[in-house]
């Protein structure tokens, strides 16, 4: 599969799931095991462009895929779009869920450039933000939009 742009392989045990890949074969540390039940959405990634919770995934059914993870997003030296909204809105809170929300506002923004905030609130539905911080989180996701 690739990752990030990069080429990567592994043996790996049938049963392992694609944020444990990510996390412990890749070093990836980025993607976060929230709930290991797909509800929260922290292990969110892109899997051939569109978001998917990497939970749900064995790391053997991505054999070939393209995979973007948050460590994807920005550039050397220049944080993504998204990133940058995060951060100067206040959409970060403890940070546990922002990877996964950054990635699912990444694949919303794709899919409709610009949102209304009913739409971004529906998009972000199955990330799961323990702070309660969804107010700036969707403020985030609006600005990023209008860059």
């Amino acid at each position: 599969m690739t990752v990030n742009g990069a080429q990567q392989s592994a043996e790996v045990e049938p049963r392992l799931l694609l944020v444990h890949f990510l996390r412990e074969t890749l070093g990836l540390t980025g993607t976060h095991v929230g709930c290991d039940t797909s509800n929260c959405g922290a292990c969110t990634v892109h899997l051939n462009g569109e978001a998917i919770k990497s939970c749900t995934l064995l790391a053997a059914q991505a054999d070939g895929a393209e995979i973007k993870t948050i460590e994807g997003m920005g550039q050397e030296g220049a944080l993504h779009p998204l990133q940058e909204a995060f951060w100067e809105h206040h959409g970060l809170q403890c940070g546990y869920c922002t990877p996964g929300m950054i990635m699912a506002s990444a694949d919303l923004l794709q899919r409709n450039p610009k949102p209304n905030e009913e739409e971004v609130r529906e998009a972000l539905a199955g990330n799961l933000c323990r702070c309660t911080g969804y107010h700036n989180i969707v403020k985030a996701v609006l600005a990023a939009s209008e860059s």
